[in-house]
Order: C-alpha cells, then structure tokens, then sequence
C-alpha cells in the first residue's frame, strides 16, 4: 500500500499536480454547469421562482460546507499517516469518517423538518416566493444523505491520488442532475410539472446516484484505505485531528450562507432585483471558484503526503505551482466578467431592470478575483498541513470580517453598489494576511517566495 502512493514523493511536482487538479477542475467546472443550468431552468418559470431558489441557497450551502469541511478534515488526516507510512492510522480516519458523516445525514434531516420555515421567513414576506423557497429546501435538506456520504467517499479517494474515480462519478451525478431538471420541472415525457420542486428532486437523485455509484466501486476492488468495522473505535485524538480542520474547513464554506442571508437583508432594502442579482452571481462565480477549487483539491494531498514525509521542498514547489495556475483561473473569469457581463446575464432571461444591475454588479466584484488566487491558495494550503486555525483566518476575512461591515457602511451612501465594493476589498485584505500567515508559518519553512 506504501509503495501504491509513492508516487505522491517521486513525480516531478508540476506534472503530479496537472494530473491530479485537472480531473478535479473539469469535474469542479461539470458541477459549476449544472448549478447554472439549475438556475437557467428555473428562471423560465419567473423571477420569483428565482429569487425562491436564491433564498434556499443558503441552506442548500450549509449541506455542502459541513460535508466538504469533514471530508478535507478526513482527506488530510488520510494523506499525512500515508506519507508518514502509518496505514493503520489512515484505515481508522476513513472508516470513522464515513460514521461522522452519517451521524451528520442524521442532524440534517431534523433541521430540514424544524428550521426550513422559520429560516426563509426572515428574508421575504412574499407567499408565492416563500412556498417555493420552502418546497425546495425541504427536499435538499431532508434527502441530503446522498451529497453527505457521495462527498465523504469523494474525499477518500482523492487522499489517495484516485483523482479520476471521483471527476468519473461526479459527472455522473451532475449529467444525472441536467437531464431529470427539464423533465421534473416543466413535466416532460409524462411527468407531472412540479416546478421549484423539481428541480430540488432532480439534484438529489443526482447525489444520491452518485453515492452509490462510489460504494460499487470501492466493493470492486482493494484500494489504499480500508473501511473496516474494526476500525470503528473511539479514537478521540483522530477525531480531534479530523475536526481540527474539518470545523474550520466547515465554517469557511457555510460563510458565503451567513454572508448571502446577511446581504439579502442590505439589498432587500432596496430592491428585490438585487437579491436576484445576488443569487445569480453566486451562481456564476462557482463557474470561476470551482476550477480553482479542483486545483485546491489536487494540491491538498500532495502537500499533506510530503509533509508527512518530511520533503518540505516539495510542499513548496507545490504552492508554487498552484499559485500560478490559480491566478491564470481568475484572470481569465476577469476578463470575461468585464468583457460579456450582458452576454452572462442573458442566459437567466434577465429583464432590463436585473440586467442593468448584474451587469454593473459583475464588472464590480470581479476585480477582486486575480487577487484572491493568494487567498485561496494559502487557505488549502493550511488545511493540507494540518492547520485549520490559519485557513479560517483567511477565509473569515474573505468573506466576513471585512466584507459584511463594508457593505453596511458603503451601502449608506452607494446603495447596493457599496455592497459589490465590499467584495474586492475583502479579497484584497485577506491576500495580503495569507502571505504573511504562511511567511511566517514554521519560520517560512513552506513559503514559496
């Protein structure tokens, strides 16, 4: 098993991170479509039942966090015992991480039933709207088990390098996903039109699809990790490893929740249009973060397999690299971002009025995406070492600490423009906190300037 992933320390760094972040960034740039596509279909049936799924965002988002928190919790936790030869160690991270995980499908179900109403009644008094917020999130909420345990098994693998097992089956569940989003929402070929509640039914098919797809894979043959019953023992120094990262991780991805239910509030103030605006923009910025992600993903456990290793030169080189390709990334969604706003806004059948203010709104928040490859970077970086603390740090001034009180202030004298400032600004603020943080992080030992 030791010598299956050697390769993680004797490939030359750039060619290993190609081969490991470009399956993930074409399966990051499947799944960015599929969301758009989401939000396209769903925009035929009116601006309401845009701004319905826009509201639900939040929650749909908070699923996601705490299964991607986890399973990079269980990644990294699987990558450093690898590299530093203790199988046993990285058999008993994933085998409990699979069992934490289902305790989270167990949370989530209760919080579909008991929070979903309560929650989206906050951000609209419109009762069209809120009944299709509400269809909605019930379903992606209550049937959430699919993207949990789909994601857990995702990250398993990808700690050991099987990085096109997990592109495979994730373009699976997304193709899925398009196909049944006509069918279900409008009522094609027999089926019955159900809307807003289509689509939801739609996305959870495809997770769940997914999910299942991964656990005839791994009963197929014998791979790096071993989930085994025996491994099902309390280990609280594992767990605590796992969750030392997973909970930042967590709370770095559940931000954009917090920082979109915050926003709604500001913008709402002053036009329903603007908390569309919002919604499709966080829409379409996953079509740029999401390629970023999958060299993120690439990158995590060759920095976390070396670490432990000890090969602390190609923990930098690996930085390095990512650095480059992730500026590359967010220069070009700059550019298009500037260059075709109209042409991007379109796709949504946007009105004049949505139009007008997603065009204004893009051409804003985009001069903070070159900045942000620093951000982003740096934060997987730390999770990668281990260190959740630091990555937390940065993603809370990303999206929170700078952003939120900007948007507050610069909103009483710009309107919602000041809101689209904020944006750039926290990017800029964290960047700069994420070069020092490593620069001085183990006395600059995996600095890569």
């Amino acid at each position: 098993m030791e010598k299956e992933n050697s390769f993680m320390k004797t490939r030359p760094v750039f060619s290993l991170l190609l081969s490991m972040s470009v399956p993930m960034m074409l399966s990051m740039l499947i799944q960015s479509l599929y969301n758009i596509v989401d939000s396209i279909y769903v925009s035929r049936l009116g601006t309401d039942a845009l701004t319905a799924v826009s509201l639900a965002y939040p929650l749909q988002n908070a699923i996601v966090s705490i299964a991607v928190g986890v399973g990079v919790g269980i990644s990294s936790a699987i990558s450093i015992h690898l590299g530093a030869g203790n199988q046993e160690k990285a058999d008993r991270a994933a085998t409990l991480g699979i069992a934490l995980t289902v305790f989270h499908c167990v949370l989530f179900i209760i919080a579909g039933i008991f929070i979903t109403r309560p929650f989206l009644s906050m951000f609209t008094d419109n009762p069209a709207v809120l009944e299709d917020a509400c269809d909605y999130t019930y379903i992606v909420l209550c049937l959430s088990f699919g993207s949990l345990l789909q994601i857990a098994f995702e990250k398993i693998f990808q700690a050991i390098g099987q990085m096109k097992i997990t592109m495979y089956l994730l373009i699976v569940g997304c193709v899925i996903n398009i196909i049944l989003d006509p069918i279900l929402i409008f009522g094609l070929l027999g089926f019955p039109a159900l809307g807003v509640a289509g689509a939801a039914i739609a996305t959870v098919i495809g997770q769940i699809s997914a999910f299942l797809l991964y656990i005839v894979v791994y009963a197929r043959k014998t791979y790096a990790v071993h989930i085994r019953m025996r491994y099902l023992t309390f280990d609280k120094h594992l767990i605590a490893q796992i969750y030392s990262v997973g909970i930042p991780s967590s709370i770095m991805m559940l931000l954009p929740s917090v920082l979109i239910s915050i926003l709604n509030r500001i913008l709402a103030s002053f036009s329903e249009v603007y908390v569309a605006v919002l919604g499709v923009y966080f829409k379409l910025q996953t079509f740029i973060y999401m390629p970023a992600n999958g060299l993120v993903q690439g990158m995590r456990p060759i920095i976390g397999y070396n670490y432990g290793a000890g090969e602390n030169k190609r923990v930098c080189n690996t930085i390095r690299y990512s650095l480059v390709c992730a500026a590359i990334i967010m220069l070009l969604g700059t550019v298009l971002s500037l260059v075709i706003p109209e042409q991007i806004f379109a796709l949504f059948d946007a009105d004049s009025e949505l139009m007008t203010a997603g065009v204004t709104a893009l051409r804003i928040i985009c001069l903070g995406f070159l900045v942000s490859s620093v951000g982003v970077i740096y934060s997987g970086t730390f999770e990668a070492l281990g260190n959740g603390r630091n990555s937390l740090i940065i993603s809370l001034l990303r999206q929170f600490i700078i952003t939120i009180p900007l948007s507050f202030v610069l909103s009483h004298f710009l309107g919602a423009i000041g809101v689209w400032i904020a944006f750039p600004a926290g990017e800029f603020c964290a960047s700069i906190v994420a070069f020092f943080l490593l620069k001085t992080y183990k006395k600059g030992t995996f600095s890569p300037v």
